[in-house]
């Protein structure tokens, strides 16, 4: 069964960097796409941030490109996203997500962790 589990979120000012971390559990997830999406409230989720499998070749929304940095940890099933010079239009709700590498669809997703900026 697979789980994902995200931590790290809280409130911050603005200016401000927290880091989630998102750990996997389930099956080997070193040649799967993990990535980063979030939801502010009365908006549709949206992409932030994936990193690929082997090569650890990332890619980034435009509105966080130069802030944010997805990384991973393959020994320990463990996904990163280190977030600097928050804003307040960061706030929303965090999920980390993953998918095969030959696969279309996000198939699996964490429960989500809160991330606040405040002005």
């Amino acid at each position: 069964q697979v789980q994902l589990v995200e931590s790290g979120g809280g409130l911050v000012q603005a200016g401000g960097s927290l880091r989630l971390s998102c750990a996997a559990s389930g099956r080997t997830f070193s040649r799967d796409y993990m990535g980063w999406f979030r939801q502010a409230p009365g908006k549709e989720r949206e992409f932030v941030a994936h990193i690929t499998g082997f090569f650890g070749i990332t890619h980034y929304a435009d509105s966080v490109k130069g802030r944010f940095t997805i990384s991973r940890d393959n020994a320990k099933n463990t996904v990163y996203l280190q977030m600097n010079s928050l804003q307040p239009e960061d706030t929303a709700v965090y999920y980390c997500a993953t998918k095969q590498a030959s696969g279309a669809i996000w198939d699996y997703w964490g429960q989500g962790t809160q991330v606040t900026v405040s002005s």
